[in-house]
């Protein structure tokens, strides 16, 4: 997508998309096209070891049909004096890039997929670009090869990451038989836009608004005081840390969330708000995590950026124990999902919580989960077989970029382990800290997963 002035004949009212809000809300962060929301780091990319004889002429049609069903890879935002609206261009190719790759005696493949992947994390792709999809195969011989599909993050998000490589599958299956792609009408995102603004003025939004407002009454998103101050005149540098847990955490996790009635996610939140506690002194902890925005069950298999900003309220003013703290996470998430909105009628009606953003020297890193609502592992198709990489342990000095601050990712893994990434700006954070950030975040789950009734002085 891209923000432009809107031609004469965009301006039908009859034709005219509106934005979603969080289209919206990240026009908020928009910095022009080489930094910020629209900037040609802001991207989403995934990679799938593929097993199997690979037609990159049927590839290629699936892709093609890819963004022949979703309309918005081939969307943009055209800017006007109401905030903007969706424009939808005529489907075009995807470009598929093919690479051969070579290891060296000795050098595993694995290793080397996981750069090749990172390669593609770390390319520009302007969001002027339509359509809002490539396609990277590396093989490294005839059965053997990566496939990586890397989006801009204002198309998509990485549940519809998922969508689009089931999609694809479905595709290619069928191009091999010779037959057309599954012609079945998909959800579109334009869709759930005139669905938000049909639905601002109900009862229920209403209600949950009143909520919010009460919840985060006089709060603040806690911020991080980063190494250095921000400098507006220097575009961002983000860099990712990588780290993996082993499995005996990620299984004293899972099993402390079974026996507190919670989940994964909020066992983990547990811990990130004791860090932030910790790091911060604030005993009222305030930090964003994200949905996948999805409302509705039809909108389950659309394409878009959908995700939604949560904020995760965790006052662990009267908590002795790290117990205690979950107690607080669980309650705190249990609301949130039960009243989730879009983030951008919580910021209307609490701005004060956004004031962090404003500080040059308090850095928002967001805490999440990944999700993986369409798994393909192992599965045959096409005969082929996809794996997802999601087990990455090379951290990289550039990578994709988020609009403003931090993004912490957690990822429980298929063997068990918990893999997680910190993604943050070279400009405003030293690597050793997020090192230590990461090292405190250890030592905090492993205390509340094995000794619950560890105090919080000492934990």
């Amino acid at each position: 997508m891209s923000i432009t002035a809107a031609p004469p004949e965009a301006n039908g009212r009859a034709q005219r998309i509106p934005l979603a809000y969080n289209q919206e809300f990240l026009r908020a962060f928009d910095k022009g096209e080489t930094d910020g929301a629209f900037g040609h780091r802001h991207t989403l990319v995934c990679g799938w070891r593929v097993s199997g004889e690979i037609d990159t002429a049927v590839l290629q049609g699936a892709l093609d049909a890819v963004v022949a069903r979703h309309e918005v890879l081939r969307t943009e935002i055209l800017g006007d004096e109401e905030g903007g609206h969706q424009v939808v261009h005529p489907a075009t190719a995807v470009t598929l890039e093919v690479s051969e790759l070579a290891s060296a005696p000795g050098q595993a493949r694995d290793a080397l997929a996981e750069e090749f992947l990172n390669t593609v994390d770390a390319a520009p792709y302007p969001v002027r670009e339509l359509p809002h999809l490539r396609g990277h195969l590396g093989r490294f011989d005839a059965t053997d090869a990566v496939l990586v599909l890397a989006t801009h993050h204002t198309s998509t998000d990485a549940w519809s990451l998922q969508v689009i490589m089931r999609d694809l599958v479905e595709a290619y299956e069928a191009g091999l038989g010779g037959a057309p792609a599954d012609a079945a009408a998909a959800p579109q995102y334009q869709e759930f836009a005139r669905w938000q603004h049909e639905s601002a003025g109900s009862s229920r939004m209403d209600q949950n608004r009143a909520y919010w407002r009460e919840r985060l009454a006089g709060a603040e998103i806690t911020g991080i005081t980063s190494d250095r101050p921000r400098e507006d005149s220097l575009a961002s540098a983000y860099g990712v840390h990588r780290f993996v847990f082993e499995a005996e955490l990620s299984k004293a996790v899972v099993e402390r969330a079974r026996v507190t009635r919670s989940t994964p996610f909020m066992v983990m939140a547990a811990a990130y708000s004791a860090l932030l506690r910790e790091r911060t002194g604030t005993t009222d902890v305030v930090f964003p995590t994200f949905s996948s925005g999805r409302y509705e069950e039809r909108f389950m298999d659309a394409v878009g950026p959908f995700f939604n900003f949560v904020p995760i309220r965790i006052d662990t003013t009267g908590s002795a124990t790290l117990g205690d703290v979950l107690d607080q996470a669980r309650a705190a998430c249990i609301g949130a999902y039960q009243h989730e909105i879009p983030f951008a009628r919580i910021a209307e009606d609490s701005p004060a919580l956004l004031a962090p953003f404003a500080n040059g020297f308090l850095a928002v890193v967001a805490f999440e989960v990944l999700q993986s609502p369409f798994p393909l592992d192992g599965d045959p198709a096409g005969g082929l077989v996809f794996t997802e990489i999601r087990r990455r342990t090379r951290s990289q000095r550039l990578s994709s970029a988020i609009p403003d601050g931090g993004l912490w990712a957690m990822d429980i893994l298929p063997t068990g382990e918990l893999a997680g990434s910190l993604k943050f700006d070279h400009n405003r954070f030293d690597e050793a800290t997020a090192i230590e950030l990461v090292a405190g975040f250890r030592r905090l789950l492993t205390a509340l997963a094995d000794a619950p009734q560890t105090p919080l002085t000492h934990a």
